[in-house]
């Protein structure tokens, strides 16, 4: 069966920055050129990405930035939900003109919503664009399986479905029984979950980008049908990151983050505030399992690509 254009891998990419508080591209393209030569099979800019924390030229300064890196050797995916339709329309169009090959749109959350303007929302940005479009499950703006379908059968961009609403196995697999003929499906949440989201129809996943190597080597033992294989490559390499990541708050953002400074990707492990405050036993733990995974820290900017 032959593979659309998204599928397998997308990390999403965090944001590196300087001690101040800026956009540190430089540590931005090392990060990019880290992942693609992983073997991914395309990149992301979302909510992973603090996005919601970005000013109006951030947002453009970071989504110019990857594309530039990425030089088209993968597909490059860009987040441009918003609280307000119009808003979203706008980012939708400023991704595209900056050379984006997919959006990736979450619903508006900031106030309840109801279904048909979720519909409406989603039909507003498809007209006004011309790439494919990601609708975004999540907890705080969840897209019931109906929805995402009647939502893809009016809109000729809409061709993918990334799935985030626990329980997130069997939500992938509702989505598989009702939109799966009509949505490519991805799995999200850290890609906890990858095995058993593939098991149940998901064509990938969209992880934090610190371990690209580690998510590939579990696809491919899965597509080549030993899950076995995938199995203990997942729980030997992943697993661990992604539990402690996950224990509360936003500590998945400074433990990916420290674990790319460790191996030289990033230049350092600044979230930006407001963020989770980690507690001294929680820094111990996280330093003890880092140090394990990457048990010598290497220089920034001599990772191995």
């Amino acid at each position: 069966m032959s593979l659309p254009m998204l599928h397998g891998v997308v990390p999403i990419l965090i944001t590196p920055f300087f001690a101040d508080g800026r956009i540190d591209e430089e540590s931005l393209v090392n990060l990019v050129e880290f992942n693609i030569a992983a073997g991914v099979h395309g990149l992301g800019v979302a909510l992973g990405s603090e996005i919601f924390k970005f000013n109006e030229a951030e947002r453009a300064q970071v989504t110019r930035c990857v594309i530039a890196a990425g030089g088209k050797r993968v597909p490059m995916v860009i987040n441009s939900g918003a609280a307000g339709t119009d808003l979203a329309v706008f980012y939708s169009k400023a991704a595209e003109a900056a050379g984006a090959d997919a959006l990736m749109v979450i619903p508006p959350s900031f106030m309840p919503v109801s279904s048909e303007e979720i519909f409406d929302y989603y039909v507003a940005i498809d007209r006004n664009v011309g790439i494919p479009i990601i609708l975004q499950d999540v907890p705080q703006g969840p897209v019931p399986p109906g929805l995402a379908l009647r939502i893809a059968d009016a809109c000729r961009n809409v061709q993918y479905i990334k799935v985030e609403t626990l329980p997130v196995t069997s939500k992938v697999a509702a989505m598989a029984t009702v939109a799966g003929e009509r949505l490519t499906i991805f799995g999200g949440a850290g890609g906890s979950y990858f095995i058993e989201e593939l098991r149940r129809g998901a064509l990938g996943t969209m992880p934090f980008c610190s371990q690209p190597a580690d998510f590939v080597a579990v696809w491919d033992a899965f597509r080549a049908g030993d899950e076995i294989a995938a199995r203990r490559h997942f729980d030997r390499t992943i697993m661990a990151i992604n539990r402690l990541g996950n224990q509360g708050g936003d500590i998945f953002y400074f433990m990916h983050k420290q674990l790319l400074v460790r191996q030289g990707v990033i230049r350092t492990p600044l979230v930006r505030s407001p963020t989770t405050a980690i507690d001294p036993i929680t820094a111990r733990e996280i330093d003890q399992l880092l140090a394990q995974v990457v048990p010598v820290a290497v220089p920034f900017g001599q990772f191995a690509a």
